[in-house]
Order: structure tokens, then sequence, then C-alpha cells
């Protein structure tokens, strides 16, 4: 059986972008399977990028390709590559920060830049602003296909060359008890916001299921939500509409209500600007 081709991309589904990526697979083989992560993406959001496809790579089989492309360098001399990851899959992406969460939770082996004269797709030669389709779905194919080798990708480069965000942005700050972290994500379809603090982590500082966490959370240093908030398994464990601090089902520390959106309520985005202080209450 052929490995399942994984994607995400911020190009929405309104238009027939995905769907020529598609197309772009079925010519190569069409026997290759394409799966949908998201096409929803932030625009542009690199990091929202290398964060999503962390939540979903550990549970797909050795060989799976992936394919992630929000690439606002697109045509420019940013890498185009494939990385070969430490647990045998693989990633078809920009090398822009994509490969963030991927090179330091699940480790890069060997990473090589596609070549273009011979992993592009035929007759888009003078197109600059699709590699999502002419690049990336095409050489994925070409992967998954067994058409090429990964050696048949292109030349390889150091894998300290990879672009990576700040690991702090990633990995949060554990003091003793005392945390310091940046919401994560916010895409949680039910409103809870995400630390970018494992579950491990939390518990190497000493919080287990059912402790009161103090929590502050601010934006741009102004702090918009304190209060002490039970660590628990599930939201049952509070009341409709009270705070409660859980294990996401990616092994992260969320923070959400019971029956509503922290998200919606407290008007909620990611990145540095929302930070997060927790202590014991």
């Amino acid at each position: 059986m052929k490995p399942c081709i994984v994607w995400q991309t911020d190009f929405g589904l309104s238009w027939g972008a995905v769907a020529s990526m598609v197309g772009v697979c079925k010519q190569v083989d069409p026997e290759l399977e394409c799966i949908d992560i998201t096409h929803e993406i932030e625009a542009y959001n690199i990091l929202a990028a290398s964060r999503e496809i962390i939540y979903v790579e550990p549970f797909w089989p050795k060989g799976t390709v992936f394919v992630s492309v929000v690439d606002p360098g697109v045509g420019t001399d940013r890498r185009a590559c494939v990385a070969k990851l430490h647990d045998g899959n693989y990633i078809v992406t920009p090398d822009n920060g994509t490969l963030t969460h991927l090179y330091y939770e699940v480790g890069i082996d060997e990473v090589r830049e596609i070549d273009e004269t011979v992993n592009r797709y035929h007759g888009t030669e003078a197109v600059s602003v699709f590699h999502g389709r002419d690049l990336f779905a095409y050489t994925a194919a070409k992967l998954a296909s067994g058409k090429i080798s990964f050696e048949g990708v292109g030349p390889a480069y150091p894998v300290e060359e990879i672009v990576r965000f700040d690991r702090d942005v990633i990995e949060a700050q554990v003091d003793g008890s005392d945390i310091k972290a940046i919401v994560g994500s916010v895409s949680d379809p039910f409103g809870s916001i995400a630390f970018n603090i494992k579950s491990s982590d939390f518990a190497k500082a000493g919080y287990a299921q059912g402790d009161m966490v103090h929590v502050i959370l601010k934006k741009d240093g102004e702090t918009y939500f304190e209060q002490d908030v039970l660590y628990e398994k599930s939201f049952g464990f509070v009341e409709k509409g009270a705070p409660i601090l859980f294990n996401s089902s990616t092994n992260y520390i969320e923070l959400g209500l019971n029956m509503g959106s922290f998200r919606d309520t407290y008007q909620v985005k990611e990145g540095r600007s929302y930070t997060a202080e927790l202590s014991r209450a």
C-alpha cells in the first residue's frame, strides 16, 4: 500500500487551489490518497503551520508524506525542501520556519532542496506564485508513488541550516512550579486556548490533576484575566461557564470554559503578545 499524502495550507476551500493540487497528484499516480489536515490556517502564519503539523504528524504511520504550504515568500530565494523525519515520515514544504516544531520535537535526519529542473510540474515554469501545486504537490506525489527516492528530490543541505523560530516560542519557561508561557494556539473549535506548555513539563513542575493553579493572562503586558483555576481531566469537573485547565489531545496545557469559548469571551489571539504566568494557588 502506498503512503498517503497528508496536507495543510492557508488556501481555504472557496476556490480551486486545493483541487488543482489533488489533480496533480492523481496525474502522477491515480492510486494516491490525499488527506486534508486543514486549509484554514491563518494567511501567512508560518508559526501556526509549524504548530498544526506537530499536532497531526506523530499519529501517522512511517513513510507518510506530509505537505505544508504557508508560503508568503513564494517565488523568492527561500528554499523549497523535503525533510526526512527521525520517525520515518517526510514533509514537503517551504523552508521558512514551518519545520520548527518538527525539528525540536520529532527530529529531522536529513533535508533536501527540491530540484526544480526535474521535480516541477511540466508547463508551469513561467508561474512563480503557486509552488503548492507546481513543486510541493508534484514532488510529494512522485515521492509517495515511488517514482523518485528521497535522494531524487534534489541536493542535501545541512540540517542546521533549516530556518527555525526561537525555541522560546514553542517551549515555555519553567522555574520550579512557576511557568511563563505564551498562547501557542487558539484553533480549538470549542474556543479553548493552548499554551506552549507540554503536559509532561507541567507534571515535572509538580502539578497534578485536582490542583488549583493561579493563572495570569496578559496582552502586551496588560492583565486581562487573573484567577485560580482548577486543573483536571475534563470540562465536567467545573460548573457551566467556569474556567478549567486540562491536557489537550495534543499533550499541551489548554485553558477553556465549560460549554463556552475562552477565546471568544476574552478575544484572545496567539503569539508573543499574549502571555501567561502560572503558579501555585
